[in-house]
């Protein structure tokens, strides 16, 4: 069987959801956080092999929330995205609090990924869709020309939105064979009755087609991808400024320059589930519900 492995970002600091580490909120019947349900899906894909990124200092609590647990299901590996984790020559400016984003939290698996694999948030349930086709797409053999061949989960928009407060997406552009052309990071997008819009800095509103795919940060990539990404990041860390102190390297954006430039296909799998995650404090209480809803369905037994 080859091997492949599913990546959790699991290091974010989760400001938005207040107190406590929003990716240790039990969510299920039994205590069940999102990641059990993302990682019991995975497993049933295919994947056999877990990276969890996550920050040094939560290391104890991980381990006891979820981590020795998984370890008895399959090779487990953990990665620790820290602000100083940075190549020879550079250092991080004292002032600077803020994580380099998802692209340096991949980057910090670097000496664990020697085969496929799939990344997605701790924090984000992705349904069983998702992870079959990405797992399908990561095993198959195809005769791309691109320097790079990766994949993205596509998400409908509409599919994807919060009913408490406003959440950012990577709005795709795609062409006829399902390729992807370019990701718009576009912030501040809430839920209304046409669907969605966006809240522009001037504070109107752009209307979004609610059934636009959009990125949720759920990548299938290749050992080759990291290459790329470690490369680029010292390429990022150059043209900071000192006052580019909350400036992030980030995976949409990195993919989008493979693709302008050309240097990656990237294929995008639609995926007709709906996603549900835990951003604000209130989201928990209906992403409970969710989970209530996809057991009494079959979906999940009640006891993974």
């Amino acid at each position: 069987m080859k091997k492949t492995s599913l990546v959790i970002m699991a290091a974010g600091i989760g400001s938005r959801f207040g107190k406590g580490i929003k990716q240790l909120e039990p969510v299920g019947p039994n205590g069940e956080i999102i990641m059990d349900y993302s990682i019991y899906d995975a497993l049933q894909a295919g994947f056999n092999k877990i990276v969890f990124i996550i920050r040094k200092d939560l290391e104890e609590d991980f381990k006891a929330v979820i981590g020795s647990r998984i370890e008895k299901l399959a090779e487990v590996g953990y990665a620790f995205q820290e602000l100083d984790d940075l190549p020879a020559g550079y250092s991080c400016p004292p002032e600077r609090t803020k994580p380099w984003g998802t692209g340096q939290a991949v980057l910090a698996a670097r000496d664990l990924l020697d085969e496929p694999f799939v990344v997605i948030n701790a924090d984000d349930y992705y349904g069983k869709e998702a992870f079959v086709k990405v797992h399908e797409y990561l095993v198959s053999e195809r005769g791309s020309s691109a320097d790079l061949d990766i994949c993205m989960a596509g998400f409908i928009l509409g599919n994807t939105l919060s009913e408490y407060g406003t959440v950012t997406r990577g709005i795709c552009s795609v062409d006829e064979a399902g390729s992807l052309l370019g990701v718009d990071e576009t912030r501040n997008i809430k839920k209304t009755p046409k669907g969605a819009s966006a809240i522009l800095p001037d504070g109107s509103e752009r209307e979004l087609d609610p059934q636009a795919l959009v990125s949720m940060n759920m990548w299938g990539l290749t050992p080759a991808f990291m290459e790329i990404l470690g490369t680029g990041f010292q390429d990022f860390l150059s043209k900071c400024g000192p006052e580019d102190l909350k400036k992030e390297y980030l995976l949409p954006d990195i993919v989008d320059g493979l693709v302008s430039s050309r240097k990656a296909r990237v294929s995008v799998l639609k995926t007709e589930d709906t996603w549900f995650g835990v951003t604000y404090q209130e989201d928990k209480y209906a992403v409970r519900e969710a989970f209530a809803d996809l057991i009494r369905r079959g979906v999940y037994p009640e006891k993974l």
